[in-house]
């Protein structure tokens, strides 16, 4: 069954909302654990707004299935990284002023950077994937510079606005996958999933994890986060393709 990564970054927003020391994230990632997660994923920015440096030093120690850091190509964060040693490091763009993560990294944009950052990942024998949108162009690219797993961004088929775009959008999704699982990349997927829309990429057989992170923590707000992780469970076991 396609594996699960739970984002914990919102539990650390509420807490850095009033700059306390709870809800303490550290938490939030052992009982995603103890209710079935096969990883946790956060989000160490630039400006710290969320995730802190405590908080991966701390994850690192005590995450018992795998710890997925992305982290944009700058080098503070790419520097931390290089000391913490997660099993993953995913590499994705970042604005500032971006409430979130608005679109997948351009690796035919900032394939230098790119390059620079698997080099030095790579002294520390750390699996590096990519977060790209579901292009041709961007995979083939992310081949080139020796990417062995990448992310597809599947805010687009998420946020379609109808059925005939929403089945446009899986069908670039598909394309990215086959050429993906072509190149033996291994695949992932995440970005605005919830448990309404997951079935269709869930049941995506090349797919071999996803990354979700507001859906859950969100749904953990109203009933807890070891219920609202096996609900997810559930809604990727449950994985069904989208209507003809």
């Amino acid at each position: 069954m396609t594996e699960l990564n739970v984002n914990i970054d919102h539990v650390a927003t509420i807490r850095q909302a009033r700059k306390a020391d709870y809800p303490d994230p550290v938490w939030a990632a052992a009982l995603a654990e103890l209710a079935g997660a096969d990883g946790i994923t956060c989000h160490l920015r630039i400006d710290r707004r969320h995730i802190q440096e405590r908080d991966l030093r701390i994850l690192r120690q005590t995450v018992r299935t795998k710890l997925n850091l992305e982290v944009s190509t700058a080098q503070d964060p790419l520097g931390v990284a290089m000391e913490v040693g997660p099993d993953i490091v995913t590499l994705v763009p970042e604005r500032p002023e971006e409430l979130t993560t608005e679109g997948g990294l351009s690796v035919t944009h900032n394939r230098d950077a790119i390059t620079n950052a698997v080099n030095l990942l790579g002294e520390r024998d750390i699996r590096i994937s990519v977060f790209i949108d579901p292009s041709i162009d961007q995979i083939k690219a992310a081949h080139e510079i020796g990417i062995k797993m990448i992310e597809i961004n599947t805010t687009r088929y998420v946020e379609a606005p109808n059925a005939d775009t929403r089945r446009k959008e899986y069908g670039q999704v598909m394309d990215a996958v086959r050429l993906a699982e072509k190149l033996k990349m291994r695949i992932a997927a995440g970005h605005a999933l919830d448990y309404k829309n997951v079935g269709p990429i869930a049941a995506i057989p090349q797919v071999t994890e996803l990354n979700i992170g507001h859906a859950v923590i969100a749904r953990a707000v109203l009933v807890g986060m070891e219920r609202a992780v096996r609900e997810m469970i559930e809604a990727i076991r449950l994985g069904e393709p989208p209507a003809a």
